[in-house]
Order: C-alpha cells, then sequence, then structure tokens
C-alpha cells in the first residue's frame, strides 16, 4: 500500500506540474492579447455594421444599378483575398460586396459555434442591413466556395448565379482531438501565418501575403473560430451532398480551378463535376488562388458569366 501511496504521489506531482508547464508555455506562445474596438477601426479601410452576433467588416462598390454580386473569402485569409477581383467587377458595372467572415480580418470573433448557421446568418443579415437587392450572385473561393454551396442549397430564392473558385473538397475528419489542435494552433501562430503562401505556384510574387496575414492572428478568438469552423462545419460538411444539392436547384454554376493547386488539387474539379452541370475553365500557371495569380484569365471569365 506504501509503494501504491508514493506511486499516486509521484504521478499526482507530475500531472500537476507538467499541467502548470502546458499552461506557462500557451500562456506565453499565445499571441491573441488584443481586442477589436471603435478606435482601432475607425482608421481602417472599409466600413462596418453591427448585426445580431457582432460587428462585420465590408466594402460595397459598383454602381446601384448594377447587378449585386457577394464575394465569399476563404477559410482564415479575409476580404483582402478578392483585392483586385473586387474593383474589377465593380468597375465593369456590377454591385460587389465583400466582407470579413466572423473571426477573421476586422470582424467581431463571437464566442459561438461557428457552423454553418452562423455563417448563413451572417450572409443574410448584412445583405438585409444594407438593403440590398435579392437574388444576388454568390462567388466563392477555398471554404467560400463550401459555403456558396451550401448557402445555395439552404436559400436557393436568394441566388442568382454561383462562382466557384478552387472550392474545398472535404474528404476526412480532424485527425486530432479538438484541444489538441487548439494547443498547437497557440503553440506556433506563425506556420498558420506561413502556410498561406502554400496557396501560390510563385510565392515570391506574393512577398506581402503573409505580413499581411499575421495582424488579424493577434484578436482574440481568432484561433477559435478557425477551430470551431474546422470542428463544427466542415467536419460535418459532406461534399458529395453539397454539390449535389446545388445542382438540383439548376442554377448557372461556373467552376475555376487551378492546376497547380496543392491546397485543394486540381483532380477534385473531376469530382466536382460529375455531381454538377457547370462551365468549366481550368487556369494553367496556377495554384490554389488563380484569380490572383491568372487575374487576366480569371477576371475576364466571370464577367463574361456574370453577364450571360
Amino acid at each position: 500500500m506504501k509503494f501504491l501511496r508514493k506511486l499516486f504521489t509521484v504521478l499526482l506531482i507530475i500531472i500537476i506540474f507538467g499541467g502548470a508547464a502546458l499552461f506557462i508555455v500557451y500562456y506565453f506562445k499565445n499571441i491573441e492579447k488584443k481586442e477589436l474596438t471603435y478606435e482601432l477601426r475607425k482608421n481602417t479601410n472599409g466600413s462596418y455594421v453591427e448585426l445580431s452576433k457582432g460587428f462585420t467588416h465590408y466594402e460595397l462598390d459598383g454602381p446601384d444599378s448594377g447587378k449585386l454580386v457577394v464575394m465569399l473569402h476563404g477559410f482564415s485569409v479575409p476580404y483582402y483575398n478578392w483585392n483586385g477581383t473586387f474593383e474589377y467587377l465593380a468597375s465593369h458595372g456590377f454591385k460587389v460586396l465583400r466582407y470579413d467572415m466572423y473571426g477573421r480580418g476586422l470582424s467581431d470573433r463571437p464566442d459561438v459555434t461557428y457552423d454553418k448557421q452562423l455563417y448563413f446568418e451572417q450572409l443574410n443579415e448584412l445583405v438585409d442591413q444594407l438593403h440590398l437587392k435579392k437574388p444576388f450572385s454568390l462567388v466563392g473561393v477555398s471554404f467560400g466556395g463550401a459555403l456558396a454551396t451550401d448557402y445555395t442549397a439552404a436559400y436557393p430564392a436568394n441566388v442568382n448565379k454561383v462562382l466557384l473558385i478552387d472550392p474545398a473538397y472535404v474528404t476526412g475528419q480532424p485527425k486530432l482531438p479538438r484541444i489538441a489542435a487548439d494547443y498547437l494552433e497557440a503553440l506556433d501562430p506563425e506556420k498558420r501565418a506561413l502556410s498561406q503562401m502554400e496557396d501560390f505556384k510563385y510565392p515570391d510574387k506574393h512577398p506581402n501575403w503573409a505580413e499581411q496575414y499575421r495582424p488579424q492572428m493577434e484578436y482574440k478568438g481568432f484561433r477559435h473560430a478557425l477551430i470551431s469552423t474546422d470542428y463544427d462545419y466542415l467536419a460535418n460538411y459532406n461534399s458529395k451532398e453539397s454539390y449535389t444539392s446545388l445542382n438540383n436547384q439548376h442554377k448557372p454554376i461556373l467552376l475555376i480551378w487551378g492546376k497547380e493547386d496543392k491546397t485543394v488539387p486540381f483532380t477534385y474539379s473531376d469530382s466536382v463535376r460529375k455531381l454538377v452541370k457547370t462551365d468549366f475553365l481550368p487556369v494553367d500557371d496556377a495554384a490554389h488562388l488563380p484569380h490572383l495569380e491568372q487575374p487576366d484569365v480569371v477576371n475576364p471569365a466571370l464577367v463574361t458569366f456574370l453577364k450571360k
């Protein structure tokens, strides 16, 4: 019995000190120290509107008479992902809306579950608050493509056309327990920032991409938004069901895919095209973000499709 008591005591000490060590490392490695405030936002580009779950950062441009196009960014890069394409569409006569999803960029990071209903709610409230006309066309890249397919299936009357750029195609569940994923994300935030460069075939042509990404990581709730999206949305996202549901709406669809994409490999374009009747534009010499690497190819194609 004495041996077992000593063993238990030793194990308890190890657990306590081990837990304390993990907490200390977590505390000092965690870069989420800042709060998003009015003072910070008043000197930034774009506009803000308060919705039910907090403030949303957005930009709206183009003629009031233009057809509405709503742009959905990817998993973690906020609305600057659409730089160039946003301005191009507006200059060609469209009313264009882009915004930071909750948890990203300069939008609030509510302490809620980041499931598809949250993203549906944000988009619906934003369009209503800005008194924009429906139906509108949706342009989604990567995760934004998954959101566009789900949203269109849920609210078909709101959507006119769907344009997908290298859309997410989920094939499995997260490999780590949620708490482990959160801890590892906190330990090495730089890995997340630098990994954004992998979306390009020619990252040297976008030297400020990771630097532009880092500031949003310092605001409390960013990591929770990503982890929750991964575990509460994407883990339940069935690509086949989602694309089949989209196809059943009989909407005009344009699929664009960079042939050198390693984030969502180009071979998945075949899987999507088996499920969805769509126009298709494969883009040479581009990876996951063909609208940024080959804008002279992608942007005119978007305009042509939207004007049909």
